[in-house]
């Protein structure tokens, strides 16, 4: 049997961007959900090709070890993460190019330039290879069924080692979310030097991490899927530029750094 590369599944989604039927904002793509390190620090990055409300993006999540979130993106805020997260971070979104490179078919560089530099290597373990093949044998209606997805998160963070899963909830900003992880693998290894300077080995934080109801992995997940998002209505979502009240605005290559 033909091992599936996350190289490949990653290139065919930028290949093929489609997105699943609806009348909701839909995202299709992949990305590492989340990945912490020794320091504090943690970092993820979306790859989203297929959106249903403007060009197609990527995104790379920032938080400090004072737990102060910063979103990247290389699309408008409200074309992109911020749209949805805004509210939990500390300093404003970047618009910003964001640069992605294959050095081989498991390990993946992701750079923000003067600010970030990320490399790591994708891996299966036989957790990830039995959710990919429970996600494979879901419909596309499946994933929307918020009775299933409420289970397959009670499942998955045990069996993925993961801590504490949402596959539906609110998002801060106060968008109802729900996201289908089709294929997913395990970050076996990763490296990062952020504003210059090492963030260590990757390593399970204190206290796990979460913004409203989305959870942050305490182990890195690299997951191909897509995502959908309640239609943005200004009277009962807040904007893309807000931030948390409270948390003041710094200058430098990362904000607060």
């Amino acid at each position: 049997m033909t091992r599936i590369e996350p190289r490949d599944v990653a290139q065919a989604a930028i290949d093929d961007p489609t997105l699943p039927a609806g009348t909701d904002e839909r995202f299709s793509g992949y990305g590492v959900m989340g990945l912490p390190f020794s320091s504090g620090h943690y970092l993820t990055v979306r790859h989203f090709p297929a959106s249903s409300i403007g060009p197609g993006y990527t995104a790379v999540w920032h938080r400090d070890p004072h737990g102060r979130w910063q979103i990247f993106a290389d699309a408008a805020p409200e074309f992109s993460c911020p749209r949805f997260f805004s509210s939990a971070t500390a300093f404003p979104a970047r618009t910003c190019a964001i640069e992605k490179s294959w050095s081989d078919s498991r390990t993946l560089t992701v750079t923000v330039p003067g600010a970030i530099s990320w490399t790591l290597t994708i891996g299966g373990t036989g957790a990830t290879r039995l959710m990919t093949a429970a996600g494979s044998m879901l419909s596309e209606g499946a994933w929307s069924d918020q009775t299933l997805l409420a289970a397959m998160s009670r499942i998955a963070g045990p069996v993925l080692s993961v801590g504490t899963v949402r596959l539906t909830g609110r998002v801060p900003n106060g968008q109802h979310f729900q996201f289908a992880p089709k294929r997913i693998w395990s970050i076996v290894s990763s490296s990062a030097t952020i504003n210059g300077k090492d963030a260590g080995a990757p390593g399970r934080l204190s206290r796990q991490t979460r913004m409203s109801d989305f959870w942050l992995p305490q182990h890195g997940i690299f997951a191909v899927g897509t995502a959908r998002f309640e239609t943005f209505d200004g009277s009962k979502h807040r904007a893309a530029t807000e931030l948390l009240p409270g948390l003041g605005v710094a200058t430098g290559s990362i904000d607060g750094e």
